[in-house]
């Protein structure tokens, strides 16, 4: 089975994808995470664990249109201010979203830097998971959240 041109993702409420859906201007990925900029090491984690409120929207046929992330503050300055921060923040950038419904969306893969970290859905491939039934060990991750996709692209995930 080949990769799909949009990858699946299915709506799960109180879980990963409950902030998924539909809006008037196409699709939505929006969510909470912590991200560790590229190359961190692990010395003092706690400063380079950054929480960020995240909305990447697309067309109606899954195509990126923009993200807006923004960075709230590190496991260092207090996780749950960083993530009340957050939340409050995708709470006003999502209830702005006219005719929101949360759903399944289908999204092709895409990626987008902000402050030295990876978001998007990335095409990747690993020699090692190679078989026939598997796409040649080719699947989708969803960065920075860590949602895995792969064949049969039902739009469950792995994490």
């Amino acid at each position: 089975m080949s990769v799909p041109e949009v990858i699946p993702i299915r709506h799960e409420p109180d879980y990963r994808t409950s902030t998924i859906g539909r809006w008037q201007g196409g699709q939505f990925f929006a969510s909470v995470t912590a991200v560790f900029p590229e190359g961190w090491s692990d010395d003092h984690w706690q400063s380079q664990k950054r929480w960020c409120a995240v909305l990447h929207r697309f067309d109606g046929a899954g195509r990126h249109l923009d993200s807006r992330i923004r960075f709230t503050g590190t496991t260092a300055d207090g996780e749950k201010k960083a993530i009340a921060a957050a939340c409050q923040l995708l709470t006003e950038w999502l209830d702005a979203l006219p005719e929101r419904r949360y759903q399944d969306i289908a999204i092709a893969p895409f990626a987008v830097r902000s402050e030295g970290a990876l978001f998007g859905l990335v095409l990747e491939q690993h020699e090692d998971d190679a078989d026939e039934e598997d796409d040649d060990g080719v699947w989708a991750e969803f960065y920075p959240d860590g949602l895995g996709f792969q064949a049969p692209w039902d739009g469950y995930y792995d994490t």
